[in-house]
Formats: structure tokens, sequence, C-alpha cells
């Protein structure tokens, strides 16, 4: 069966599932591999669930079926089958689409994008983080002809998968939120951060497509020549002059920020790194005709969720959550916002930085030292690169030590920045505190 011939099958069973045990009735089951899993030995479960059918790659698993069981679709490869459906299912419906990448705030610009454009336009957009190989056709799987626009988280961690991720979703305009020293092991330099998440720009060159872009960023407006941009910033520069302008007016603790000296926005977004990612929205919104009311109302009604700069007020303390990801640049960037608010006294709960390859002990030292410069009352470390790093600090191997310990020494009346890796699983600690 081909490429086309699946498509037929999928029009007329419009549901995808990986899970055996999430099977709706008429579904299509791909039975897909990880490090752990087989998904081929699922199969039978599928059917058995519900499905209409099972796309597997096993031919030895193919012949344990009655012969001429048509809910049985044999292919090379199952991920690249649902993969090339993605597209084929994409091109057909042809909605515009928005592809969002970077190293910091993709999820949180994801989003806010999507909240703007929904004041005018039916929108469909990744649901928290599924920006991967399987992510991404899953999200484009779920597009009807009901949906105006698609906005498209990709993320990365090696050179290739943010071109890959464009074959597929075929997008018609992209951002890259910015660029910075994150999972370097994959990447092998910030270089090589910087050219991989740029080859969403390759793509949109190749298709004349359109980039929004950070007019202030030295490392990506290099790299966008020869596309058709659409530039905000905080900056203009004579004829460089952004589409969209905007400047931070409090931190209290909540970013308060105005935009194109006419526009005052309060939002539900902790740091003023989330500014930018405003912005960003902000310029996509107005390229395509909302309202700036609109515009402003969407985001001050945007709130974060999932351990991304949360504000959460315990019966002890004021903490800001930001366990779900790490890296230098974020990291400096949340310290150095933590340190400009207005409050004290300030304590840090850090966690370590992941996949930073040979450069991660460098990386955290210089995190320590900045912390140094910052004079907060409390710090905490968890983590082995960071107990390494930070020597004449309190340090844990654990999240389960660090909790005995503040289980043991408990912190009342501070307000506390929670950052690190989501490896590290720091939102475990926010029951201590």
């Amino acid at each position: 069966m081909n490429i086309y011939q699946i498509y037929e099958l999928f029009r007329r069973n419009p549901t995808i599932t990986t899970d055996s045990r999430k099977c709706l009735t008429g579904s299509m089951f791909f039975a897909l591999k990880g490090d752990t899993f087989d998904g081929n030995v699922f199969a039978a479960d599928a059917l058995n669930g519900g499905c209409a059918c099972a796309v597997i790659d096993d031919a030895r698993l193919a012949g344990t079926f009655p012969n001429g069981d048509a809910r049985i679709i044999l292919v090379d490869d199952a991920l690249e089958t649902l993969q090339q459906l993605a597209a084929l299912h994409r091109r057909s419906l042809n909605p515009k689409v928005i592809a969002v990448t970077g190293t910091n705030g993709k999820t949180t610009t994801k989003e806010l994008i999507a909240a703007v454009l929904s004041k005018k336009f039916n929108v469909l957009y990744t649901q928290g983080n599924l920006n991967n190989h399987i992510g991404v056709p899953l999200t484009l799987l779920q597009l009807t002809d009901k949906h105006d626009m698609a906005v498209i988280e990709m993320g990365a961690n090696h050179p290739g998968e943010i071109r890959a991720l464009a074959n597929i979703a075929q997008p018609d305009y992209g951002i890259i939120t910015n660029v910075g020293r994150a999972h370097l092991e994959g990447f092998g330099s910030f270089e090589g951060v910087i050219n991989a998440k740029c080859e969403l720009y390759d793509y949109l060159r190749n298709a004349s497509g359109t980039v929004f872009i950070d007019r202030d960023n030295a490392y990506l407006m290099p790299k966008a020549s020869q596309i058709s941009t659409v530039m905000y910033g905080e900056t203009s520069d004579g004829d460089a002059k952004p589409f969209v302008e905007g400047k931070t007016t409090s931190l209290a603790p909540y970013l308060n920020f105005r935009w194109n000296s006419l526009y005052d926005v309060k939002t539900n977004l902790i740091g003023d790194y989330n500014l930018k990612n405003a912005l960003a929205a902000i310029a996509t919104g107005l390229y395509f005709n909302v309202a700036p009311e609109e515009i402003n109302r969407a985001i001050a009604e945007y709130e974060p969720r999932n351990n991304r700069s949360q504000l959460k007020e315990t019966a002890y303390n004021h903490l800001i959550i930001d366990a779900y990801n790490a890296n230098p640049t974020s990291m400096i960037a949340a310290l150095d916002n933590f340190g400009s608010m207005d409050v004290s006294p300030k304590a840090l709960i850090m966690g370590d930085m992941l996949e930073l390859g040979d450069k991660s002990p460098e990386l955290h030292r210089e995190i320590v030292e900045a912390i140094k410069s910052k004079g907060f009352s409390e710090a905490l470390f968890c983590g082995k690169m960071f107990s390494g790093a930070a020597k004449n600090f309190k340090c844990f191997d654990s999240v389960e030590s660090l909790n005995d310990y503040l289980e043991a020494n408990p912190l009342r009346g501070y307000y506390i920045l929670i950052k690190g890796s989501r490896g590290i699983r720091l939102e475990k600690t926010v029951e201590k505190l």
C-alpha cells in the first residue's frame, strides 16, 4: 500500500494513535519504536481495542495475522510513513503554517502567537512540547479544513533535525526566538547551535517564505539575508526600524511593557526575557491584521504552565518556578531578572544544566561565579555538576537529599527562584517550600 492509499484510509479514519492503550474506535495505530519498546508487538492489542488498522514495519509479525487481514498495513518504516502522511495532509489542506524554534522561549512564544492569532482565526498549535520528529507529524495530522493556521513548535538537539521537521511541516513563516549555549553535546559548539536553528531560515529562503526576526539579535540578523523579514525589537536604527518596538516598563514581579509608544500591556509572565517573546507575538498578530486591542487582550490573558516561569504563592514563600529546562543562556537571563526584582530576601535553588558535553564543568562554574556577584541571601545547588562547581555553597546530589535538607531547615519568608533542567526534577521541591 503506497502513501496515497494510506492517506485515503486516514481520511476515513482521521485519528492517529501510537499507544495501544489509547485506541478510539476507528483510529489508526502506528507501531513506533523506542529505546525500550517496539510498537509492533502491540498491534493486536490496538486492533482489539478498536483501531481500524495498524501500520507496522515488522514483516515477521505481519505473518502472524490471517492472510488478507486488511487491518494490517505493512510498511518499510512506520515512523517515516507517519511523517510522509503528515506532510501529505499538510499539503492537502494548505493552511498558513508558522514554525517556531529557538534555544529559549519557543514554547512560550508559540503559545503567545497562538493566543493572539486565535482572536481572529481558527488556529491549531503544538500542545505541550510535542515538538520533535514524532510530535510534529502528530500535530499536523490533527489539522482539519476548519483550521486557518497552524503554529508548529520545532525542537532539536542535533544538526539536521530542524531541516527534517521543516520538510514535514512545510512552513510559510518562521521564528527563531534566539540562539544560546544549549544541547552542546549534540550540536558540538555554539556555532553548531546557530547553524542548526538556521536550517529553518534555509527552508524559508528556498520556499520564498517570511521570517519574524528580533532586530537586536546579532547572531540571527546576518543569517536572514535574502529572506522576506518582519522585524521586532527593543531598538531601531534608521531604515532598519522594527515593525514592532517594545520596552519593559516594570517587573513587579510580572512583566509589564509598552509597545510602539502607544500600548501598555500587563502580563502574567515572569521575566524581562519574555518581552521578546511577546513582541514576536505582536508582530505576528499585526502582520495578519489582528486588531491591536485584541493582541493586547490575548497577551494579558495568557498564563504560563508546566513550570515555565510560574509565580506560585505558598503559605511560606513566593516561588518563581522555572524548572522545565535550563542552559547557560536561560540561567543568566533568569538570574539577571531575579536580581533586578525589587523584593527581598531572595533565595536560589539551582539544578544542573544537562546535555552540555565537555563544556559542562566550565559552564556550571560560570553560573556559580555569576551567582556570587549577585549577593543573594541563600543559594542551594542540586546535581553532580553544580556540586563540583559550587564548593562553598550547600550542594546536593539529588532532589531527594535536597528535600531532606529543606525538611530539616525550612525556608520561610523568601522570594525563591527555582531553576534547572527538567531531568533534575526541581519541581519536587515545591511541596517543601
